[in-house]
Parts: C-alpha cells; sequence; structure tokens
C-alpha cells in the first residue's frame, strides 16, 4: 500500500484532486477517482487530474470524473494544472503547453505583483458545432422541447460534449431534472454536459451546469466556452468578448468567428493538500 501525496484546487467552485503523476504511479485512476471524489467518505471533489509527462508538450492532464469516466478536456482543471506547475516549481514558463485527449491547449500565466498565478488564459481551440444523431448531424439554433418547454438549442463540441439551452431564467432552470434526461439522450452517443444559459446581455450570459459524470457543478470552464459559442452563433452576444456566470464564479471568454478559437480567463485556487492511501 502506497502513500500519494494531493493537492485540492478549485477553479470557481469547481474542485478536483491534483496528483503529480511524474511522481506517483496510481494504478487504478478511474476507481480511486470515485473512492476520492466521494464527498462524505472520501477527499470530495468533482474528479481526479493526474498531471505527467508528455512527448510533443511541457506536460500532459488526464481527467477522471467524480464516476469514474475519463474526460478529455476541463478547462477550469486546466487554469488549476498551470497555477499547480508554476508555483510547485515544476517550471519557470509563463506560457505552458498541455497535452490533453482533446488536444494540445496553451495556457498563459498572468502574474500578480506577489509574482503568483492570479489568473490563467487557455486558448481552449476551436468552438465547433457538435457532431450528433440529429437532424443532418449538426443542432444550432434549434427550438426543441427538452424538459423546459420550447428551448433554443446549441450542441457545441470544445474537445468534449456540450448542450446549450436557452432559458428564460436560469436561476429557477430544473437542472437536476433535464440534466440527467438530456446528458443520456440519444442524440449524444458519448453523452453530453448539459449548459443552462439565460442572456443578461451582450456582455454577460448566467449559465448553470449539469456535467456529465459528475452531476451539478458550480462551474464548468469548457461549459463556459461553449456557451459563449452558442450565443455567439446566435448574435446574442458579442464573440470578443462575454463574460459567463456561474453558480462558482464567472469566466471571460472570446470567440474568433474566422478561426474558431476561444480563449478563456479565470482563477484558479490552492484548497488544501494531504496525503491518501492507494
Amino acid at each position: 500500500m502506497s502513500v500519494i501525496r494531493f493537492t485540492k484546487m478549485q477553479g470557481l467552485g469547481n474542485d478536483y484532486i491534483y496528483v503529480n503523476a511524474m511522481e506517483y504511479h496510481i494504478s487504478n485512476p478511474e476507481q480511486f477517482s470515485i473512492r476520492w471524489s466521494d464527498r462524505r467518505k472520501g477527499i470530495g471533489s468533482d474528479g481526479l487530474i493526474m498531471i505527467g509527462k508528455s512527448a510533443i508538450a511541457d506536460f500532459s492532464m488526464r481527467i477522471f470524473n467524480a464516476d469514474g469516466s475519463e474526460a478529455r478536456m476541463c478547462g477550469n482543471g486546466a487554469r488549476c494544472v498551470g497555477k499547480y506547475l508554476y508555483e510547485k516549481g515544476l517550471t519557470s514558463k509563463t506560457e505552458i503547453k498541455l497535452d490533453t485527449l482533446s488536444g494540445i491547449k496553451i495556457l498563459k500565466l498572468n502574474l500578480g505583483p506577489d509574482g503568483k498565478v492570479s489568473t490563467v488564459t487557455v486558448n481552449m481551440g476551436k468552438g465547433l458545432p457538435l457532431k450528433v444523431n440529429h437532424g443532418d448531424g449538426t443542432l444550432v439554433g434549434e427550438k426543441l422541447n427538452v424538459g423546459e418547454g420550447p428551448t433554443i438549442c446549441s450542441a457545441i463540441d470544445m474537445g468534449n460534449p456540450h448542450l446549450v439551452m436557452f432559458v428564460k431564467d436560469a436561476e429557477n432552470a430544473r437542472v437536476a431534472e433535464v440534466g440527467p434526461l438530456m446528458e443520456h439522450h440519444k442524440m449524444f452517443p458519448d453523452r453530453a454536459n448539459i449548459e443552462f444559459a439565460q442572456v443578461l446581455d451582450r456582455k454577460h450570459i448566467r449559465m448553470r451546469v449539469w456535467e456529465r459524470g459528475s452531476g451539478i457543478t458550480f462551474a464548468c470552464g469548457t461549459g463556459a466556452c461553449a456557451t459563449a459559442v452558442a450565443s455567439a452563433m446566435q448574435g446574442y452576444t458579442d464573440p470578443d468578448g462575454c463574460d459567463v456566470i456561474m453558480d462558482g464564479g464567472t469566466l471571460t471568454v472570446s470567440w474568433n468567428p474566422q478561426t474558431k478559437e476561444v480563449l478563456m480567463t479565470g482563477a484558479a485556487e490552492f484548497v488544501f493538500e494531504g496525503t491518501v492511501t492507494e
């Protein structure tokens, strides 16, 4: 039985257990993500993130949800990885190439007066229509009856699958009821993350999220990106910068309609550290 040191971090309340996989080997990350993520019997988190070496980038990131399933990308998690690497002295770079299952992401570390990482800007790659089992294979700006009444919906690919639903009142949206139904909808062979988005004005969106494999979370980085992209596609908000307000806080997202690239900026914080036995 080996002892593993972990760090718990959070980005807007989206919390993960972080382990330096270059120092500690975890034989079954799916199993341990389930055990450690339990908020009553474990450490408590939305999942496990392992930081490792990469042959094609500076570092790699693997993400396991609280149910043991592996995610392709997590924006909040990526920001925390950037802060972890810099403040743990594993790199002196303020621009880091991070290898993920959805491709290499570029992290730009924004340092505060104290020399610590205050915010991180992540090049999230391209925000594109998601291929779905529906109609012509895409779903952009289409009105569907999804349990919230007739609702404008867009399916967006941010390296992982998202369904953005534009609702009148995000605060009172039936996230716990509609979220799991749409996560497992036949349109999404790999399931999907579900966003409930209320456009406040051209620069602000209120959003709540049901994450695939984790349920309701305080924030979702790729979900905020998908929401901003879907909103810009519909002409609801400006593509050059929109604040997505989630339960855990706010992310600023911009989308280039020509290149389709998405930039996301937000904070990341340490919560606590400890050891756990494998």
